[in-house]
C-alpha cells in the first residue's frame, strides 16, 4: 500500500506544494497565456445578454472578459472547497483520498491563480464563500459536494464554450475542462465504483450535458456569499 501511495505522489508533481508556491508556480506558468488573453479586455457584448436580477455586486465584465471571470468565479469557489477538505479531512479518510482530495486542490488553485493572472486588472475581487450547509467531517458530505461542484463545473465550461469570442480562449477553456472532467470521474468513482460516467451527466450520445451560464449561477449562488453582477455576462 506505501508502494502505490509514493507512486501515486510521484505521478502528481503538485502534491505537498504550499498554497503560495503553487501561486508563483501557476503566475510563472501561464505568464505567456496571460499575455495572450489581455486582449479580451477589449471585447464587449449585447445589452440583450442581461442577466434579470443580477444587476448588483461585483461586475463580471462583457465579452470574453466576463466569461473568464464566470470562470473564475468558479474556480474560487472549487478552490476554497478543496483547501478546507485538505484542511480537515473528513473522519475515517484513507491516505489515498488524501492524496487525491489534495491533487484536486491543487489543479483548482492553479485553476484559480491562472485565471487571476490571466485577467490582470480586470479580474474580479476574492469571493466570500458559504459552506456552512456542508459537513466536512463527513466523507458522505464532502464527496457529495465535491460531486456536485465538478459536475457543475463540467457543465459550465461545456455550456460557455459556444459564447467565447476568441478561439485561444476556447482553447483554453478546452484545456481545463478536460481537468474538471477527470476530477469529477474521480469523484463519482470514491462514491461508487464504475459510476464515472453514469447517464444523469452523459447523454444518449455521449457526449456531456451542458448549463448555461443563468443555469449555473443560480445552482452556484447559494454558495457565493459575495454578490455578482452578471447583468453582461452573456448566455443563452
Amino acid at each position: 500500500m506505501m508502494d502505490q501511495l509514493k507512486n501515486k505522489n510521484q505521478l502528481y508533481s503538485t502534491t505537498g506544494l504550499s498554497e503560495t508556491a503553487l501561486k508563483r508556480r501557476s503566475f510563472l506558468k501561464y505568464a505567456g497565456a496571460s499575455m495572450a488573453l489581455t486582449a479580451v479586455v477589449a471585447v464587449g457584448c449585447n445589452d440583450d445578454d442581461d442577466f434579470p436580477g443580477m444587476d448588483e455586486g461585483v461586475y463580471l465584465g462583457k465579452g470574453d472578459v466576463a466569461i473568464l471571470n464566470y470562470a473564475y468565479a468558479l474556480e474560487q469557489l472549487e478552490a476554497a472547497f478543496y483547501t478546507q477538505v485538505a484542511a480537515s479531512p473528513y473522519s475515517g479518510i484513507s491516505d489515498l483520498e488524501k492524496i487525491l482530495l489534495t491533487d484536486i486542490r491543487d489543479h483548482e488553485i492553479a485553476h484559480r491563480e491562472f485565471f487571476k493572472a490571466a485577467l490582470q486588472s480586470s479580474a474580479i475581487t476574492s469571493l466570500e464563500v458559504d459552506f456552512s450547509s456542508i459537513n466536512f467531517n463527513s466523507r458522505e458530505s464532502v464527496l457529495a459536494t465535491a460531486k456536485a461542484f465538478e459536475d457543475l463545473g463540467v457543465s459550465a465550461y461545456n455550456g460557455a464554450g459556444q459564447l467565447i469570442e476568441k478561439p485561444e480562449n476556447l482553447l483554453l477553456a478546452g484545456k481545463i475542462v478536460s481537468v474538471e472532467a477527470r476530477h469529477a470521474g474521480l469523484i463519482r468513482d470514491l462514491i461508487q465504483g464504475g459510476s464515472f460516467a453514469g447517464n444523469d451527466v452523459v447523454d444518449s450520445n455521449g457526449l456531456d450535458k451542458s448549463m448555461s451560464p443563468t443555469q449555473v449561477l443560480t445552482i452556484a449562488a447559494p454558495y457565493i456569499k459575495t454578490k455578482l453582477n452578471a447583468r453582461d455576462l452573456p448566455t443563452y
